[in-house]
């Protein structure tokens, strides 16, 4: 029986030793060597210091940015540390009365705009921290962010273009824009100038 147990406790202090200290550490390693921008968390930065991820989603609600998705996180939008869905249905009146807030917002930013308002504009994701909008959400703007800023519709058109990523290998996913990515893009150009 005392051999059973020494058996046992002895699988139990390698098999933690294996996978609670090698596997990570060899994972972590090869990750950092192969991969390091992903490793560290997908960090876009700004002079040197980190400003946000090209993974989590930040607001914007000044009318010379492109406007992310809604967030469903509380208290404070895009947190990563309460990730989750609004959990609302389609027919739920708490969901319509904020997605007619949302588009109510968007056309109090751009009086001018009638166009159809795209979903992703006004309904959060399911994880609620989606960093990227789709390119007719992006084009649904462009004349905003263009007219604010004192640029051209085709500067503001051509940035989304460069910055619209088609699906993932060709096939999964649906076109996307990282809203950041554009947002730090259009500062930039308006810093050249």
């Amino acid at each position: 029986m005392s051999r059973l147990i020494r058996n046992a406790v002895s699988m139990l202090v390698m098999m933690t030793i294996v996978t609670g200290l090698v596997y990570p550490l060899v994972a972590t390693g090869v990750a950092q060597v192969l991969f390091p921008h992903q490793a560290n968390g997908s960090l876009i930065e700004k002079s040197g210091k980190p400003i946000g991820s090209e993974l989590i989603g930040q607001s914007f609600d000044d009318p010379k940015y492109f406007w992310g998705r809604p967030s469903a996180t509380t208290p404070q939008p895009n947190s990563g540390t309460a990730s989750n869905g609004s959990n609302l249905g389609p027919t739920n009146t708490a969901l319509r009365d904020q997605v007619q807030q949302r588009i109510d917002a968007l056309r109090k930013a751009d009086p001018g705009n009638v166009t159809p308002v795209p979903a992703d504009l006004v309904t959060a994701s399911g994880s609620g921290l989606d960093p990227d909008i789709s390119p007719a959400a992006a084009q649904y703007q462009a004349a905003r962010v263009a007219r604010v800023r004192h640029l051209s519709v085709d500067q503001v058109q051509a940035l989304v273009a460069k910055f619209t990523q088609g699906r993932q290998l060709g096939l999964l996913g649906e076109p996307r824009v990282n809203v950041l990515q554009l947002n730090l893009a259009l500062d930039a150009s308006q810093a050249n100038r």
